[in-house]
């Protein structure tokens, strides 16, 4: 892993077992695939607080921006 895939695995422990699981494995198996897009909304869900991700991941919840809605949506699928 490069510098900055070190820094986003770092940035991937959260306060959360469930998060670390979701950040980590889309990290590892999908984020050198993903598109540019796709890299950039995982950087924002990176800087939301675990409060509002647990919404979005266990709850159910989407967020109203379309990216990260649709990157949401991925992330919940595997």
């Amino acid at each position: 892993m490069n510098a900055d895939l070190n820094k986003l695995r770092w940035r991937c422990q959260r306060g959360t077992l469930e998060l670390d699981v979701i950040f980590r494995r889309f990290l590892v198996q999908q984020y050198n695939q993903a598109t540019v897009e796709e890299q950039q909304a995982f950087c924002r869900l990176l800087e939301l607080e675990d409060n509002l991700l647990l919404h979005y991941f266990i709850e159910g919840k989407e967020p109203e921006n379309a990216a990260l809605k649709a990157l949401v949506a991925k992330m919940r699928l595997d």
